[in-house]
């Protein structure tokens, strides 16, 4: 398959359409993290359905001091990666065909959850991204759209912005894609010297610390659920191996089964690892880790059910990271 490079929104509404069409939003420098999101969009369309991958590196959601001017631009490249994975179309639209006339006065705001986390980090920031991605859509009119979901907050504002404006599109979040060593692909993982990289991980090893406590704690309190309160529940929560709960089995035997896990704990044992990673050289820088609800971004409290994000971000030298994992408290575990 030969993708075509078209520039001009003109030029895609001239091309004939059939099928379903599915759009792929980057800002180029593609990687495998890209490359599934195309895939999984022409599994979407299938044969007859169209793939088009918007390359555009938007200036609005870069802040002032950020990686605008460094940004990798690399067209030739992702073209190549496009077709490679199934695209039909790249469109790699100049900034005057997505902004006539120079940065537009009237802009899409985020709201209450854009001004949270990588919002209260960035200001303006999702300001930014919602403008391009209601351009985008409004340029390509795809009948879904697909956003990787190492982007949480982005996608969630995505989401809420289409539901809220009415726009006739089905958004599909995507799972992160991850080296073998855990980081997170992104595009600004190629800043990172050996020494940064090595630093980054400890992103990645924070989220999977938080889940493997959560995953304990779950395990712990279904075993509690299913065994009397007796010394024989206290025995058979030791026996589970979770050092902390076998500490003080006893206290536990005689608690009511609580139905959820503790989110402080989890993000505890995240946050051991960051603290540790301050601690090399080079460090980690760390900005925010937090768990929320993702319907708004508030962070949780004890005693949560439901659907929840760990969410870290930080900086390794003059490289600026995110990640994330979904987590599950409660009875729907």
């Amino acid at each position: 398959m030969t993708a075509a490079l078209l520039r001009t929104a003109e030029a895609l509404h001239a091309r004939a359409r059939v099928g379903r069409r599915a759009v792929v939003m980057t800002m180029g420098a593609l990687h495998e993290g890209h490359a599934t999101l195309i895939r999984t969009a022409r599994e979407i369309a299938g044969r007859d359905g169209e793939v088009v991958v918007t390359v555009f590196v938007n200036p609005l959601q870069f802040g002032a001091g950020e990686d605008l001017d460094r940004y990798p631009r690399t067209l030739d490249a992702d073209l190549k990666i496009a077709e490679q994975a199934g695209a039909d179309v790249v469109f790699a639209p100049f900034a005057d065909e997505v902004y006539p006339g120079g940065e537009p006065q009237v802009r899409i705001s985020a709201g209450p959850m854009g001004e949270r986390l990588e919002g209260a980090s960035r200001p303006g920031h999702f300001d930014g991204v919602l403008t391009v991605v209601a351009k985008l859509l409004h340029l390509t009119r795809p009948d879904v759209a697909l956003y990787g979901q190492k982007d949480a907050q982005q996608l969630a504002l995505i989401r809420r912005m289409v539901r809220d404006l009415n726009f006739g599109v089905e958004i599909v979040g995507v799972p992160t894609v991850r080296e073998e060593d855990g980081l997170a692909l992104s595009s600004r993982n190629r800043y990172l010297s050996a020494a940064e990289r090595r630093t980054a991980l400890a992103l990645s090893q924070a989220l999977f610390a938080g889940r493997d406590r959560h995953a304990a704690q779950e395990a712990l309190r279904a075993r509690a659920r299913e065994v009397p309160a007796t010394r024989a529940r206290a025995e058979a929560l030791s026996a589970i191996g979770e050092s902390r709960a076998a500490a003080d089995a006893h206290a536990v035997a005689k608690a009511v089964p609580a139905t959820t896990s503790g989110p402080a704990d989890v993000v505890v044992a995240a946050r051991l690892v960051l603290e540790d990673a301050a601690r090399l050289k080079p460090p980690l820088d760390l900005d925010y880790l937090a768990l929320v609800d993702p319907s708004d971004f508030t962070e949780i409290s004890d005693g949560f059910t439901g659907e929840a994000v760990l969410l870290v971000a930080a900086r390794v030298g003059t490289t600026r990271l995110i990640d994330n994992l979904p987590l599950t408290f409660g009875a729907a575990s």
